[in-house]
């Protein structure tokens, strides 16, 4: 007798309740994935001051140039020619990949405190609405709490919800690297919480930096907190379909593109991070070892072998985590694809033991984020498989089968 599991029934059964999904989606949040008219920002502003500029009477390379292009201009300046260009173009230079992680801290600290400015004159702007004026004050507080001397700010848009990324540990001295890529509702507002800390790109990265630390204490590693890109806005069709997720993978590639040195880097991916890391990961250079997905909706492939990567995949999925009651599939480009810790997928899959829900994979104490800080900093012999089986640790050069103790 056939298994329902692998019955056409099943399949039938899946394709209906996608539909259904979708159907309710735009019944309770409308078609949101529409074309917008996008004008000029301060980002662009920007740059496009930076493109009319000079220094030394020298023409500035093309912003949009290949890091290493970027890299070779800024070491043929002076320190005083490098802080002159972050002074007149902070958002410019803060945002430019291949600039000096040092430069682009110092110019994202200008920016902020010129974006505080406007949202501080906008919280006695009476055009706008208490609401709007209430929101702007908390913009300004967001910012002023990063400009704290102790934030490493790697990248800062203002424009609509805002993007940011933040660097924690020294990226131009580390070993491994590693990158948290955040999911829905991601935005300047919600990059960290008080409460529910570790569920916030901040708080996820700070915790997985502790845990690298304590896992390979000799390895110098760093984290960035990646809230580069535009993610879905809660459960609607843009979080149904990959058009966000092509996007962020372009600026996900060239983040990883522009890191400094040639050390091995790791993508920690959560929820519809993972498609993000699914779209990017046919595209992303050599230097990426390993792609961990936790809370995965789909990687928009039907196996590992699809996703076309030399990275590791890895994936993980805790037992009352609500993701795993989608329906795993696409159709018509919606849905994400299949399951990446079904049996058939090909991934690595990892315990998640004693994380809770779809927001607690980086929760200190939990199998989730020992494994994360392990397959960080390289220690693969450490990692804790699913169902206490060495499956996920098989054929791991240069190390152990040997689980934890």
């Amino acid at each position: 007798m056939t298994s329902f599991d692998t019955s056409p029934q099943l399949t039938a059964w899946r394709a209906l309740l996608a539909l259904a999904v979708v159907f309710v989606m735009l019944a309770t949040t409308g078609w949101t994935a529409v074309h917008r008219h996008e004008g000029t920002t301060a980002l662009k502003s920007s740059l496009s001051a930076w493109e009319r500029g000079r220094v030394a009477g020298r023409q500035l390379p093309d912003p949009q140039a290949a890091p290493a292009r970027i890299a070779r201009f800024f070491a043929s300046l002076t320190a005083v020619q490098r802080g002159r260009l972050a002074e007149r173009y902070p958002l410019a230079v803060g945002n430019m990949n291949g600039a000096p992680a040092a430069l682009r801290y110092r110019a994202n600290r200008i920016a902020l405190q010129e974006q505080i400015g406007v949202e501080r004159a906008r919280t006695r702007d009476k055009r706008l609405s208490p609401s709007g004026q209430h929101e702007a004050g908390r913009r300004m507080h967001r910012l002023e709490t990063m400009t704290d001397v102790d934030r490493q700010i790697l990248a800062f848009d203002p424009e609509g919800t805002g993007r940011v990324a933040e660097v924690f540990g020294d990226l131009d001295r580390a070993e491994r690297i590693s990158v948290v890529v955040p999911g829905v509702d991601t935005a300047l507002l919600t990059f960290q919480r008080t409460n529910r800390k570790y569920s916030a790109p901040v708080g996820m990265a700070e915790a997985l930096y502790a845990a690298e630390r304590a896992a390979g204490p000799s390895t110098r590693t760093a984290v960035i907190a990646w809230a580069d890109y535009t993610s879905p806005a809660g459960l609607g069709i843009d979080s149904a379909t990959a058009m966000r997720a092509e996007r962020g993978a372009v600026r996900l590639n060239a983040l990883v593109r522009g890191l400094p040195g040639g050390s091995p880097v790791s993508l920690f991916c959560h929820s519809y991070g993972s498609v993000v890391c699914g779209v990017a990961a046919h595209s992303l250079p050599d230097r990426v070892s390993d792609i961990a997905v936790a809370g995965s909706p789909g990687m928009r492939v039907e196996n590992a072998a699809q996703l076309d990567t030399g990275a590791r995949v890895w994936a993980m999925r805790d037992s009352d985590d609500w993701v795993q009651d989608v329906p795993y599939l696409e159709l018509g480009g919606l849905g994400h694809g299949e399951d990446p810790v079904a049996s058939g997928f090909g991934a690595r899959v990892l315990s998640a033991r004693e994380a809770k829900g779809h927001g607690g994979y980086f929760e200190p104490g939990t199998d989730s984020l020992r494994n994360f800080a392990d397959i960080g900093t390289g220690e693969y012999g450490s990692v804790r498989c699913a169902d206490d089986n060495d499956a996920c640790r098989a054929d791991l050069p240069g190390t152990s089968t040997a689980g934890r103790a």
